[in-house]
């Protein structure tokens, strides 16, 4: 489920979160562009940088990086769910799999459970989100999945 205009608040709070919903983030087409210059500048390794050499490795061609992946997915995240939102950071990330490769043309769609709310201990004005994430590709295979933590400002009192 995603926001639609009609019910998406101006600002965003813990409380607007529910527990159990989950949210669509939307779909990213990946272009082998993109995939080389990740790889060139964060993981260069051959099957993330050069399709030649990708060809002779394990992947048989090139592949995204993990943390190119997990980019994508970030980007769907904040896109839909973070932007005017009262997010002040996020404590980490519990969990992080990479289950398939991701290559060029592949298009990702997003999804994302809120899991909990748990209301912070030391600011009583915050709620720390547990969630999981998902990328899927076209055929609905998970190729990376995540448990993360965002730390939300609680809705003010009138």
């Amino acid at each position: 489920m995603s926001w639609r205009a009609e019910e998406k608040p101006s600002m965003r709070y813990a409380e607007d979160y529910e527990q159990g919903r989950t949210y669509e983030l939307g779909s990213y087409r990946v272009t082998e562009q993109e995939i080389a210059e990740f790889g060139r500048r964060f993981d260069p390794q051959p099957y993330h940088v050069d399709p030649g050499q990708a060809e002779d490795s394990l992947f048989q061609g090139l592949v995204a990086s993990g943390w190119h992946t997990c980019a994508m997915f970030m980007r769907l995240y904040v896109d839909t769910l973070l932007d005017g939102a009262a997010v002040e950071g996020s404590p980490g990330v519990d969990e992080l799999r990479w289950l398939r490769p991701v290559r060029p043309g592949d298009v990702l769609t997003g999804r994302l459970t809120v899991a909990g709310v748990t209301p912070s201990l030391t600011r009583p004005d915050c709620a720390t989100l547990h969630k999981r994430g998902e990328l899927t590709d076209a055929e609905g295979n998970q190729v990376m999945r995540l448990t993360l933590y965002s730390m939300f400002r609680r809705r003010p009192s009138a």
